[in-house]
């Protein structure tokens, strides 16, 4: 016997949060890279400059990201039974490629310049890097509140834009004073190695969600414990926990109850496994009666 559970409940509200901040992260991130732009060139600032090449790219994967998000927002249907969720997934994944990318671009631009230095206009540096700051820093407090993959990913795009900017920052103010040119391209290479770590940690889970890797091997010990402690309940295998975004998670089970039941006492069984379930809010859930004794169908299966 099954049992199917869709927890859309709180979906759409997490769906119309994710995109609004996915949408006010890529008109920030888009208008000031072109200010950026602008201003590294009258800077002579490799810092800035690169930042600039750098923001277009997040720009191109943040809109992605919003156009994912939207996808993701999709109703289930007869091809995407599980909704569109994994969009977001996908999302990330690119966000994160691209992010590598550009990291690597800017190490490129910035390497050669501690042996050729050029001493910026740290005036005008002083000045973006305050603008800097505000712009992203407020985009990042937007998106850090968000709980998928797609929006943690994201996170890394802004939190990396305000440390560049705080490096700008510092950058100018000690150039202004001691006109040491070597510090600009210094800084640069130090917060984009920062944030290469980071993104490549992020990246990792990431591709880990997609070959459908248990979000949490806790979480998935803990809801094994928590069926087999319920008193009809013999034996629990094939429990199988894989997430559809890093934040709306999957659950398929088989659960051996102890004696046959009537029709009354199998909806008592489902009612007792839905409230053990109850407090991990997973999004499916697939439950399996078998009685004991019963061949399972997927014996010599994984699980």
């Amino acid at each position: 016997m099954t049992k199917q559970h869709h927890g859309h409940h709180c979906g759409h509200q997490h769906h119309h949060s994710e995109s609004s901040n996915i949408a006010l992260a890529f008109w920030l991130n888009f208008g000031f890279a072109l200010i950026e732009i602008v201003g590294g060139l009258l800077t002579n600032s490799v810092a800035i400059i690169a930042d600039a090449i750098h923001d277009l790219g997040d720009s191109l994967a943040i809109g992605f990201a919003w156009l994912a998000s939207k996808v993701a927002g999709k109703a289930p249907d007869e091809r995407y039974s599980y909704g569109y969720r994994r969009w977001s997934l996908l999302s990330a994944l690119l966000t994160g490629v691209i992010l590598v990318l550009g990291s690597v671009w800017v190490l490129a631009e910035a390497i050669p310049r501690l042996w050729q230095p050029q001493l910026p206009h740290t005036g005008g540096m002083f000045v973006l890097a305050l603008l800097g700051i505000a712009v992203n820093g407020a985009a990042l407090l937007r998106l850090r509140r968000g709980k998928t993959q797609n929006e943690k990913l994201l996170s890394w795009h802004l939190l990396e834009d305000v440390l560049g900017w705080v490096a700008v920052l510092i950058g100018a103010v000690l150039m202004y004073f001691t006109g040491w040119a070597w510090l600009d391209p210094l800084l640069c290479i130090g917060f984009t190695l920062f944030i290469l770590l980071n993104v490549i940690k992020s990246l990792r889970q990431t591709l880990a969600l997609f070959l459908q890797v248990s979000p949490s091997p806790a979480l998935q010990q803990e809801i094994g414990t928590a069926l087999r402690q319920l008193p009809f309940v013999k034996a629990v295998h094939h429990l199988h926990l894989w997430s559809l975004d890093g934040e709306q998670h999957v659950l398929t089970v088989h659960l051996q109850v102890v004696t046959p039941a009537d029709l009354a006492g199998q909806l008592y069984y489902k009612q007792q496994v839905a409230a053990s379930l109850a407090p991990y809010q997973l999004s499916h859930t697939t439950i399996e009666f078998e009685i004991d004794g019963e061949a399972c169908r997927d014996l010599g299966q994984a699980g």
